[in-house]
C-alpha cells in the first residue's frame, strides 16, 4: 500500500498525525509530492521526517526557500524568508547541512508503471496550478495536460483534493465517496494537503493507493498547536494561522 501526501507546509502536528494514521492503515511506502516547507512554524522538524520518506518531490515553496521566491503573495513570500532564516539558525551544523542538502536534491517528478507524480502539473511540475474549474473554463489547458500523461498523474499544489477526468469533469472526494478506481481512462488526481487544507475541511488530507484504487483519508490533528506556532513566530503572517481553523 502506497501513501501519497503533499503540501505539508511546515505543519508538524498535521504531519505526525497523518504518519500515524497511514501506518495504522498498513501503508508500507510514503511518497510526498512536495511543499514540505512554507507557511507553517516547523520547517526543520518536517524536513527531518521527510528525509525518511521513500520519495519526496520538490514543490514550489521548497524551491523558493532553496533559491528565490517568484510569483508569491506577500504572506507566502514572508514565510519563505522566515523559513530560510529558521533553517540557517539551526545550531547543529551537521543537521543544518543535511536539511539544505536534502532540499537541494529533491527531484521535480517521478514516472513509474505509467503513473506520473508531480507537485503542480505535467506541463510545469513546480508551478502550474490545476484548478477545480479548469475543466469548464479552460479546456484547452486540460487537453494539453492530458496529452502529457499516458495513464494517471498524481498532483498536489492547490490543496484541493479530487479527480480531473479526460471528459472535462472535476469530482471531489465527496462526489466519489472518498474513493476512485483506476481504469482505462486517463485521470489527474489531486491528493489534497496535509498541512493546509483549503476545501473547507480543516482535517489533514492524504491518499492511499493500492495500484487500482485511490482512497482519500481525513485526519484530525492539533490545529491549535500549529496556530499558536504561527502566531508566536514574528516572521509569519497571522492569516496563515486563521485559515487553518476552517480549512480555507
Amino acid at each position: 500500500m502506497l501513501a501519497l501526501i503533499s503540501d505539508i507546509h511546515s505543519n508538524v502536528s498535521a504531519l505526525e498525525a497523518v504518519l500515524e494514521d497511514l501506518r495504522n492503515q498498513g501503508a508500507e511506502t510514503v511518497y510526498c509530492l512536495g511543499d514540505v516547507v512554507g507557511y507553517g512554524p516547523h520547517p526543520g522538524e518536517c524536513l527531518d521526517l521527510a528525509m525518511q520518506f521513500d520519495l519526496c518531490l520538490m514543490g514550489n515553496h521548497d524551491h523558493a526557500v532553496l533559491l528565490e521566491p517568484g510569483g508569491f503573495n506577500a504572506a507566502a513570500e514572508k514565510a519563505i524568508f522566515w523559513t530560510r532564516e529558521r533553517l540557517d539558525a539551526e545550531p547543529d551544523a551537521a543537521l543544518r547541512g543535511q536539511r539544505w542538502e536534502f532540499l537541494a536534491g529533491l527531484p521535480v517528478h517521478r514516472f513509474e508503471r505509467q503513473i506520473l507524480f508531480v507537485h503542480g502539473s505535467p506541463r510545469r511540475p513546480l508551478h502550474e496550478y490545476i484548478f477545480p474549474d479548469d475543466p469548464q473554463v479552460n479546456r484547452e489547458k486540460m487537453a494539453t495536460i492530458f496529452d502529457r500523461i499516458p495513464s494517471v498523474c498524481f498532483v498536489g499544489h492547490t490543496h484541493m483534493p479530487g479527480v480531473f477526468t479526460e471528459d472535462y469533469r472535476f469530482l471531489t472526494p465527496g462526489d466519489l465517496d472518498s474513493q476512485f478506481r483506476i481504469d482505462q481512462r486517463r485521470a489527474v488526481i489531486n491528493i489534497g494537503s496535509v498541512g493546509q487544507p483549503r476545501d473547507r475541511d480543516p482535517r489533514a488530507c492524504y491518499c492511499l493507493f493500492d495500484g487500482n484504487r485511490v482512497l482519500w483519508r481525513r485526519v484530525e490533528y492539533d490545529v491549535q498547536a500549529t496556530v499558536r506556532g504561527i502566531l508566536e513566530a514574528p516572521g509569519l503572517v497571522n492569516i496563515n494561522a486563521q485559515r487553518l481553523r476552517n480549512g480555507r
